[in-house]
């Protein structure tokens, strides 16, 4: 434990929201601006200083930069315009006054969209146990998304051998690790992407047994009757909209939708309605939804089973990385067009 004393000064830079955002986010709604943080915990405080390394983009981050009413039902609050923007991200502790991480530490969690962030949590990091393998990996398939697309598809989509599992936004950062768990437990799994390049890494490095691009498909429900024609066992929906839509007509009796995102949806004004949801009544299908924070109670057991997954070949990591704190609006924005292939990163420092 360190901390108090004259501190020395280093260069901040940091992603602030400038304005709150209405329909799809712009490079302009965020800007950079460089600030100067001191290398020492403040005195009389209990908190980590972090060097961030790697930033995670994610499109749940969307949510957060609306203004929305008080009380309304959001996962995290909205983002305050002026400050940093904030997500998951990996970083070396640089000074601690807690008594359970010292300089040095390898740690990831919550952190500012900033070269150095002061958590005032330190309970909330948690400890890089595998710093072997790239510590990029716990921005995504070791980290949040990773635990999200095991939570998700585990406990709650709860597969069977021999499933027949349909994945959208299956190249991205969850759907990439959803698909090869789904292989791992012996089902059959099918998968969505909006080009032809992101069908064929499903194919040739996800593992996926077949897929589709669905800019090419004038009826979707039609797409999964041809590649999935006994119906599915398991959805596990990352866009909602007309693909939740389409997926609900073609859940065999008994099926499990795992409501995970709706990255369709986050940037209308006014959401898509669901006409299909009559279709569960007859099969008893479940549509339950969930929110990765309430299972880090599995993180643990998570983070062995996938470290041992990657290191015997069983999961395959595809990221996309942006160098420099500075191009993280436009790494943000991109999400949302497809712009991404695979996990979208900000690398902010060297290992």
């Amino acid at each position: 434990m360190a901390g108090g004393g004259e501190a020395a000064m280093a260069r901040n830079k940091k992603v602030v929201l400038k304005r709150y955002v209405t329909g799809y986010p712009t490079e302009e709604d965020m800007e950079v601006v460089t600030d100067t943080v001191g290398l020492r915990v403040p005195a009389g405080s209990t908190a980590v200083l972090l060097k961030n390394l790697y930033l995670s983009c994610d499109p749940w981050m969307r949510g957060r930069m609306s203004k929305h009413n008080d009380g309304a039902a959001v996962p995290a609050p909205d983002f305050v315009v002026g400050e940093a923007l904030v997500n998951f991200g990996v970083g070396v502790v640089v000074d601690s006054t807690h008594p359970e991480f010292d300089a040095g530490d390898l740690v990831w969690g919550m952190s500012g969209w900033e070269e150095y962030t002061l958590v005032a949590e330190p309970e909330s990091l948690i400890k890089i146990n595998h710093p072997e393998l790239p510590l990029s990996y716990y921005t995504g398939v070791l980290g949040m998304t990773g635990l999200t697309a095991y939570a998700g598809f585990v406990e709650v989509g709860k597969p069977k051998r021999g499933d027949a599992v349909f994945v959208s936004a299956a190249s991205g950062a969850v759907g990439q690790v959803v698909g090869q768990l789904a292989k791992i437990a012996g089902c059959y799994v099918v998968g969505s992407a909006g080009s032809d390049e992101k069908v064929k890494l499903l194919k040739t490095t996800f593992g996926y047994d077949d897929a589709f691009n669905y800019k090419k498909e004038e009826d979707l429900a039609a797409a999964l009757t041809r590649c999935l024609p006994g119906g599915i066992d398991v959805y596990y929906d990352n866009v909602g909209g007309a693909t939740l839509d389409a997926a609900l007509l073609r859940m065999r009796r008994g099926g499990r939708v795992v409501v995970c995102g709706m990255i369709s949806q986050y940037n209308l004004q006014e959401p898509d309605g669901v006409r299909n949801l009559g279709c569960i009544i007859p099969k008893g299908v479940r549509v339950e939804g969930f929110n990765v924070v309430n299972h880090f109670d599995v993180y643990a057991r998570f983070e062995e089973e996938m470290a041992g997954h990657i290191r015997e070949g069983n999961v395959n990591v595809v990221e996309d990385v942006v160098e420099g704190i500075e191009n993280a609006p436009a790494a943000l924005v991109g999400l949302f067009s497809g712009r991404n292939v695979g996990k979208q990163l900000v690398a902010i420092a060297k290992d």
